[in-house]
């Protein structure tokens, strides 16, 4: 179920939950050593929730960014063994349309496109090849949502209170 015409396609807030309960291995292509970078800060999140987060970026093929093996493509991380069930994209919107036959090769289920990031044609391609489509949502941002720490602003504030700020 779609929500609005500006989120055409894309799984509603209660299907975003079903995801984010039934996967549990997210590659997340595009991630960064910079501790400071968006993807970097998503996967120390995502790891502490208990995901098996597989870092896919070709700049650290090889390394290790928190704990894991570093692999130059989906397909490299696949032929490894690692399982990957939602295809995190922190990548330029017009770049994502490669990782569609990818996703599908591998066996995703999920083509998740970041906050900001958003391309049509790649939903298109994702759809038709049978994977759920999401694009222009945060991972962690959806997971905190809906499972907590969250602030109204956006942020884990720490405080505890019985009213709204």
């Amino acid at each position: 179920m779609a929500e609005n015409t500006a989120q055409a396609l894309t799984p509603d807030m209660y299907d975003r939950l079903k995801l984010l309960k039934q996967y549990k291995h997210i590659a997340i292509v595009g991630l960064s050593a910079d501790p400071y970078r968006p993807s970097h800060f998503v996967a120390i999140y995502l790891q502490a929730e208990g995901y098996d987060i597989i870092p896919i970026n070709p700049r650290y093929a090889g390394k290790t960014i928190l704990g894991k093996r570093v692999y130059a493509s989906l397909s490299e991380a696949r032929a490894a063994g690692e399982q990957i069930e939602i295809v995190d994209i922190f990548r330029k919107a017009e770049d994502t349309p490669p990782f569609v036959a990818e996703a599908v090769k591998i066996g995703a289920k999920v083509l998740w496109l970041q906050l900001g990031v958003r391309n049509e044609e790649t939903g298109k391609q994702a759809r038709e090849a049978g994977l759920v489509f999401v694009q222009d949502r945060c991972v962690k941002m959806e997971h905190a949502r809906f499972f907590g720490g969250l602030h109204t602003i956006g942020l884990n504030t720490g405080v505890i209170l019985s009213r709204k700020l």
